[in-house]
């Protein structure tokens, strides 16, 4: 394609092939297709093995003559992790979930042959009282979410370019090219109120906007996503390529930059293989390269792999990284805008950012702005995990409650527990607990509560979550991932971990509290980039949250919520002990004996643990059928 004519001309011959999943009849009318079957192509599900799915379904299919009549489409990700592998059959719409291979031959015959969907393997909550069946997006998990980075995830083969021009893919990055003023389409996004979604929530037009001017300029984008919990850009980069590809492009051309390049991790194998063929196929369309739809503005793009190094997700460590060198933050100033990539004016970005970009471009800034809050405009995408129900990613308004995100979207707390927290942030963030379950999700609201976006990573807690162990946790995390450039980062997080190690061995005082605070604010105050400025933020959070379960650990020794094995007691109850000695064949350590009391009704001698011997590892309790054995 190298005119906006010929890029039309593909977008209308391939517009029908994807209007089964988009609800348009008419133009469904003229696929030869009569049904499509979307797969996810996730790494979740790829790795509960989806490719056998497709093999599958390929085989009977073909097996019943039916190749020309049923395309078989490997997407992204739906979004809805905890029920994968995901397979959504149009124009029915109906949502099969935890889909095996062997399930495959009996929903060919009966769904596709002789037209009966097999409501056994579909999501339980499309299925009615009366037998018929609900679409998979009326669903709770569904209903509510807004997506517009995820627009096209779950919805199109990413590896084709093709259906991403039938979903108006390079549509805005041609408007661009032949009806915007670079400074035109820095404004529009600067209006749209688009802030970035990698955690510090910087307006991205007025960052577009400090370029400087320079004989070469670069476009980053940043998908080191490095966040325990968080799966947001990868499932972008899995499931809608080409969509940075174009951002990335379109930046370029609002800011004269002719180079861009993806920082990915090398952990994401899927990712980084559709984000190169995506690349490929925008080249050899014209999309990528030289004079890109005649334009006359030339804009090329290639990968560069991280080793999964935490520090490289911010924005100077990850250019020097790309340069080639030991992935370690620079002070700033002067700031990237001016001497960034090679020393070299830089504009950077992480994947959902960008991912918003096109659709801000074509449907207008007062779009984008209507979504959100007064300071937060627009989407967020969020990944769910811990103790939540529907595990996996969603796309919500701006401004949508805590309360909304958890219960209705997620489905609650499993097992009847009851929520405690929210980490948001990961590393970097901090905890919502239970009684701001009503606060409003944006970035001010969070900061206002001592916490912070972060890229979207949001870790659910139940009450058997311990709050000074999950400090620790993270702690854990950032001492392993200090580059070890600047003496607050590298020694103060070491000494804080420490602290909190004394602390949930029952060896912490009133007064270790106070000094915990004091070091976390100097760390803050001190340390040359953000993740050492930001990694105090967990134990902060908790220590205003939670403060009660620090004090009990360190005056009471007791760690409330059983998890801190160095304050726990194992006891068997003595009438409940039936003297079986399953615990006693379970115990590594032999700390279990037997008793002189035979309870009532019973035949066998109780039997009791040796505290001074207990390793406290919890064996005994996995093998007692009869509820005797509790820690405290």
């Amino acid at each position: 394609m190298k005119t906006v004519a010929e890029l039309q001309a593909v977008r209308e011959a391939a517009i029908s092939e994807v209007a089964l999943r988009t609800g348009d009849a008419a133009l469904a009318a003229k696929s030869k297709y009569k049904r499509n079957v979307l797969v996810c192509g996730g790494t979740g599900c790829t790795s509960s093995h989806s490719q056998d799915i497709i093999d599958t379904l390929n085989a009977e299919i073909a097996k019943h003559g039916m190749t020309d009549e049923i395309k078989v489409v490997r997407t992204g990700c739906f979004g809805l992790c905890a029920l994968g592998p995901i397979m959504i059959v149009y124009p029915e719409g109906c949502f099969y979930s935890m889909i095996k291979a062997e399930n495959i031959p009996e929903i060919v015959e009966e769904h596709f042959v002789k037209g009966n969907i097999v409501t056994k393997y579909l999501y339980k909550e499309t299925v009615l009282e009366d037998g018929s069946i609900k679409k998979y997006n009326e669903t709770d998990f569904y209903k509510k979410q807004i997506r517009v980075a995820l627009r096209n995830c779950g919805v199109i083969n990413p590896e084709d370019i093709n259906e991403y021009i039938a979903r108006d893919g390079y549509q805005a990055l041609a408007k661009c090219l032949t009806s915007m003023q670079p400074k035109e389409v820095t404004q529009t996004i600067l209006e749209s109120g688009l802030r970035g979604r990698g955690g510090g929530g910087f307006p991205t037009g007025r960052k577009w906007s400090f370029i400087a001017d320079g004989p070469q300029k670069y476009v980053v984008c940043n998908a080191d996503e490095g966040d325990p919990g968080a799966f947001m850009d990868r499932s972008v980069l899995e499931g809608d390529p080409h969509c940075i590809v174009e951002a990335m492009t379109i930046c370029g051309y609002a800011v004269g930059a002719s180079q861009g390049y993806v920082y990915v991790r090398a952990e994401y194998p899927i990712a980084v293989t559709r984000l190169q063929i995506a690349i490929d196929e925008a080249r050899a369309n014209g999309m990528l390269g030289k004079n890109i739809l005649g334009s006359g503005f030339d804009f090329d793009m290639e990968i560069r792999l991280g080793a999964g190094a935490f520090v490289c997700g911010e924005e100077t460590a990850l250019m020097t990284s790309i340069e080639g060198n030991r992935g370690e933050p620079r002070p700033r100033p002067p700031f990237p805008a001016v001497k960034g990539l090679f020393a070299c004016p830089t504009v950077e970005n992480n994947v959902e950012t960008f991912a918003n970009v096109p659709q801000i471009i074509l449907r207008g800034a007062e779009w984008f702005a209507s979504m959100g809050t007064e300071k937060s405009k627009g989407t967020k995408v969020f990944a769910l995990g811990g103790k939540i129900k529907h595990t996996g990613h969603v796309e919500i308004a701006m401004g949508t409650t805590l309360r909304e995100i958890i219960e209705e979207i997620g489905g609650g707390i499993p097992n009847g527990k009851k929520f405690k927290a929210a980490q948001t942030g990961g590393p970097s963030g901090g905890c919502i607990p239970a009684r701001l379950m009503d606060t409003a999700v944006d970035y001010d609201n969070l900061t206002a509560i001592g916490c912070m976006m972060g890229s979207g990573g949001l870790i659910v807690m139940d009450e058997d979550n311990c709050m000074v162990d999950m400090a620790k946790f993270f702690l854990e995390f950032t001492v392993d991932e200090s580059c070890g450039k600047c003496t607050p980062c590298r020694v103060g997080t070491k000494r804080l971990l420490e602290m909190l190690d004394k602390i949930t061995r029952g060896n912490g005082t009133l007064e270790d509290l106070d000094k915990l605070e004091a070091l976390c604010n100097y760390i803050k105050a001190n340390s040359l980039c953000g993740l050492g400025q930001t990694a105090p933020n967990p134990v902060l959070a908790t220590l205003k949250f939670f403060r009660d379960e620090y004090v009990s650990h360190v005056v009471d020794k007791k760690c409330p919520a059983g998890v801190c094995k160095h304050l726990l007691t194992f006891t068997i109850d003595k009438d409940k002990c039936i003297g079986c000695g399953k615990c006693a064949k379970n115990c590594p350590a032999d700390t279990i004996v037997k008793t002189d009391y035979i309870a009532p009704g019973h035949k066998l001698p109780s039997l009791k643990i040796l505290p001074e011997k207990c390793l406290k590892c919890g064996a005994c309790i996995s093998g007692c059928k009869f509820g005797a054995i509790s820690k405290q």
